[in-house]
């Protein structure tokens, strides 16, 4: 049996069914395996996973009545050319029933995103988006942007399309609302003000400024105002200045004043939508076998920004299966809104509409609208798509022109699907680490990009071209394990390696050690006194090439080079900012956080730790004899 996808929503009847053939592609063996698995199909709803050979998922559908779906797989000459070829890799596949077709929908969104299968409609924008959080478990609640998964005892007010936007929200909210974005410890160990309340930005709770009741009237004015009252909220400010300049009570006016400028800031930034308190606004484009749907983030009648995504896998698709698709992956780790306006009628709307309200565990609507305000909206949505594919097809254009010259500078056969570049970064040889980007006709993949701790004794210290070696020799090594016949496209077409001649020669021993020599290998070196704009690439054959500063090839492989530097000293600085801040007691076996901090409570710094003796220990309280006796013996190994 195959693995239970990870939820507790469905009741599952899984079966794996396999036919055992010659691994390359074969209609017939493809037919062979659906053809077994129909014997014992029920005609229920559920969800049905195609796997090759080596039980890798090809695609992830969902179905009314399982038999019926699965048999159209059967009846070949009526598949498109690229079904016909998941059928020609399918050598065995998986069955989930449900209760319905609504959990099926859901199931189905959840497993395309945990397998990512190729022949599926992918939405390939993973990140997850930013939120105000509102913390309510504290007498003085927290404001701060948060991302991730909303496990918090607060209000989270979101999605923003960026954290920029995230950014710029909280900066005037701090100037409207005055609430503290600092962590409890830090509030609870004050004295004194910070700089925040005297740049009136926070009011200080920490030292009694502000009293719990006039602290709770911001955070319900912060709440009115995300939550779309701002026009109470303001008139509440106005009337506040009002009164306080009727008193001459100026400073305090002015203050006021200030608050209300910060409030016309905020809304001048996200906008209103006419029309719609809380929903989602999305529109799709499509030209020249590509896709952008473009989605808005309306909430408490503010515009929050908005965002485009390219779906992956998206030709000769129908694009009515293609929105189906991106809204369920996309609500797979979103908050459902009250509302979805869409650009076209779904065939599915209905489906979609209750497999959504089972996620959301409340109402909820989707709807096209045909007239006024709302209407408006989509169709401003719909220009924002057109154009972003416009945009996005250009880029391409051009990237792909950049590939074929950049084949043809360095004599590849064809241009470079994929690229790697290698860098390594240290101090004197110290933290010493590597770093690999991936880059391509999409350009950079960062999903792909990896990070080479360089641990090795046999290493110098600021040997270069030693962990140029160790680098690729882990790198060549993991290729060979995870793709022997070089099928699943991780093998780069061209190596460009940061550095001269003797980072080149290293690069080509290990190739030569790890029996891969038809990778074409490339060093970027800097020009005389590091000069950007005056490289040298140093070719295998032992030529060099320059190529003239306002070449556009050399400006793109000097974004490549300029990305793995980057990529190097990030992992650099994070590597050494750690073992900056590293403490001799993690390295003790059996020591967690709270004996750990007895111990430097105790003793004051892991210093003394290291050289107290065995009765000095035992006298730090909550340590135990056994205890003193395992940190003892780690600092003592002899005694």
């Amino acid at each position: 049996m195959a693995d239970s996808p990870q939820t507790d929503r469905f009741s599952e009847e899984q079966a794996t069914y396999a036919v055992r053939g010659k691994d390359s592609p074969d209609l017939d063996l493809g037919v062979k395996a659906i053809r077994n698995v129909l014997k014992t199909l029920p005609a229920r709803p559920g969800v049905y996973r195609m796997q090759d050979a080596e039980g890798t998922v090809l695609y992830v559908g969902k179905a009314r009545s399982l038999r019926a779906r699965v048999t159209n797989y059967t009846q070949v000459k009526a598949l498109p050319k690229r079904l016909q070829r998941m059928v020609a890799l399918t050598r065995q596949m998986t069955v989930v029933t449900t209760h319905t077709e609504a959990e099926a929908l859901l199931l189905e969104a959840q497993l395309i995103k945990r397998f990512r299968p190729a022949f599926n409609v992918l939405l390939r924008d993973d990140k997850s988006f930013p939120f105000i959080f509102l913390r309510e478990d504290h007498d003085f609640p927290q404001i701060r942007k948060h991302r991730g998964a909303r496990r918090g005892k607060g209000i989270y007010f979101g999605p923003f399309a960026s954290a920029g936007s995230v950014n710029r929200t909280l900066n005037a909210l701090q100037k409207v609302f005055l609430l503290r974005s600092c962590s409890d410890s830090y509030m609870n160990n004050r004295s004194r003000p910070c700089l925040l309340y005297q740049i009136r930005r926070c009011s200080a709770p920490c030292t009694g400024r502000i009293d719990e009741e006039g602290y709770a009237e911001l955070v319900r004015d912060t709440k009115d105002f995300l939550a779309g009252k701002s026009q109470t909220v303001q008139r509440k400010l106005g009337d506040a200045m009002t009164g306080a300049a009727a008193k001459q009570d100026f400073e305090l006016a002015a203050i006021y004043r200030d608050r209300l400028r910060a409030l016309t800031f905020i809304q001048g930034q996200t906008g209103t939508a006419e029309g719609v308190r809380d929903a989602d606004v999305i529109a799709l484009a499509e030209k020249a076998n590509q896709v952008c749907i473009q989605a808005f983030f309306i909430r408490g009648g503010q515009n929050w920004g908005h965002r485009a995504f390219f779906p992956k896998n998206v030709s000769g698709e129908d694009l009515d299966e293609v929105l189906s698709s991106f809204l369920m992956q996309f609500y797979e780790d979103m908050p459902v809104p009250p509302e979805i306006l869409v650009d076209r009628d779904l065939s599915e709307r209905a489906l979609i509409e209750e497999a959504l309200q089972a996620r959301a565990r409340r109402k909820m609507n989707m709807k096209r609208p045909q007239r006024g305000a709302l209407r408006r909206l989509v169709e401003h949505a719909q220009r924002n798509a057109v154009e972003a594919l416009d945009r996005r097809l250009a880029e391409s254009t051009t990237q792909a022109k950049l590939l074929r010259e950049l084949a043809d500078l360095f004599e590849l056969e064809a241009p470079p699907r994929r690229i790697e570049v290698y860098d390594n970064s240290h101090i004197q040889g110290s933290n010493a680490g590597g770093a690999m980007i991936v880059a391509g006709p999409e350009g950079f993949q960062k999903n792909a990009y990896r990070k080479f701790n360089i641990r090795d004794d046999s290493i110098a210290p600021g040997d270069d071209f030693g962990m140029m070696r160790h680098v690729l020799r882990r790198r060549f090594a993991r290729l060979a394990k995870d793709d022997p016949d070089r099928s699943k496209g991780q093998w780069p077409d061209l190596v460009l390696i940061d550095g001269g001649k003797g980072q080149l020669s290293a690069a080509r021993e290990i190739a030569a050690e790890c029996d891969v020599e038809d990778i074409p290998l490339v060093g970027v070196a800097k020009g005389p006194d590091r000069n950007a704009g005056r490289e040298t690439f140093y070719l295998e054959d032992g030529r060099e090439l320059t190529l003239p500063t306002n070449d556009p090839v050399l400006f793109y492989l000097q974004r490549l080079r300029d990305e793995a530097h980057r990529f190097a000293i990030g992992a650099h600085r994070a590597k050494r900012s750690k073992a900056i801040s590293a403490n001799p007691l993690d390295d003790v076996p059996g020591i967690g956080p709270a004996r750990k901090r007895a111990l430097l409570m105790h003793f004051g710094t892991a210093k003394a730790v290291r050289s107290a003796g065995m009765e000095q220990l035992l006298d730090a309280p909550g340590i135990s004899s056994t205890v003193a006796r395992k940190v003892y013996d780690f600092f003592h190994p002899a005694g």
